[in-house]
């Protein structure tokens, strides 16, 4: 078997079973957890949603909490992170939404560029030893570092183009060597530290690489989902997205789902944003379509019915 024989998916229609009060929004956040239960950070009126592999639904929780829906990650003890980029926060819960810790004060943002936490954070992860690492994010340009109780530890990043800089860091990962991935957007790369924040190499030949996942291990494959392109000079020029983009621990590529343009096919994409794993190597893949529908399809209107997420069945 080739390592591309090993990340092959093919889609699975309908996966989401919802009850007809469940109304998923856009799903900018996935995380899964030791159950392979599924939780959908998602920027609709049921905050968090969670379905077993199957799509069965569980349960639903968060209501009233959130201000705009953006990160989800979760820890080895499956504490759920879920990152708030509306009020400027992150919060630690349990699996059935007691709250646990929060960093940042909610609607009580750091200055522009400040570089101090924070002003409108993307994404979380977390080191082998606990600690947590945050994307901060549209308004800063930075990677912050908590203790597990949320003491601020370091922060490292700056504007700009150069190795450490960062023109929107909008993900993160964290490997079981400690090495830290951040999806640095718009400088249209990965870029990947040690756990102190020294620079140590990037991965290049991405388009707005949004959405970030690892596989396990200590030289993990990494799952990118690359936005498309927004601008009228470039929004109609095939080969940028969006897709999802399977690459080599040195950025080689293995692998890419979708098509050559936009679409809302199965198996197409229009804006993925987050990516997640199961325990059996199935693939989640949430989109913000509202959120991102007139700059990918300016000229046509918005459908009433908009899926949210799809999942792909490792084959």
């Amino acid at each position: 078997m080739t390592v591309i024989d090993e990340f092959l998916f093919e889609p699975i229609e309908a996966w989401e079973q919802l009850p007809s009060a469940i109304v998923l929004g856009d799903v900018a956040g996935i995380a899964v957890d030791s159950k392979d239960r599924v939780y959908l950070f998602n920027r609709g009126d049921h905050p968090i949603v969670v379905l077993d592999r199957d799509g069965t639904f569980l349960t639903s929780w968060g209501h009233g909490v959130f201000s705009n829906a953006h990160g989800a990650s979760i820890g080895p003890d499956d504490s759920l992170y879920l990152t708030d980029n509306g009020d400027h926060t992150v919060r630690k819960f349990t699996t059935d939404g007691k709250l646990l810790l929060q960093i940042g004060i909610p609607n009580a943002p750091s200055a522009f560029m400040s570089g101090e936490p924070f002003c409108r954070c993307t994404h979380t992860a977390l080191s082998p030893e606990g600690d947590i690492y945050v994307s901060d994010g549209y308004w800063n340009a930075r990677v912050h570092k908590f203790s597990p109780d949320g003491r601020l530890i370091k922060s490292w990043g700056k504007p700009g183009t150069l190795p450490g800089e960062f023109n929107l860091p909008h993900n993160i990962c964290c490997d079981a060597a400690g090495l830290v991935y951040v999806a640095d957007r718009e400088n249209h790369r990965i870029q990947v530290f040690d756990g102190d924040g020294n620079y140590l190499r990037q991965i290049n030949n991405l388009h707005r690489p949004c959405g970030l996942a690892l596989t396990p291990g200590a030289c993990p494959c990494l799952l990118v989902g690359e936005l498309g392109a927004y601008l009228p000079v470039n929004r109609a020029t095939p080969n940028l997205g969006p897709r999802l983009m399977v690459l080599a621990h040195d950025g080689t590529l293995i692998n890419r789902l979708g098509q050559d343009k936009p679409g809302t096919t199965p198996g197409a994409f229009v804006a993925p944003h987050s990516v997640a794993l199961d325990s059996r190597g199935d693939l989640y893949v949430g989109e913000v379509i509202a959120n991102d529908w007139s700059a990918v399809f300016p000229d046509t209107p918005r459908p009433d019915v908009l899926r949210r997420m799809q999942k792909f069945r490792r084959v």
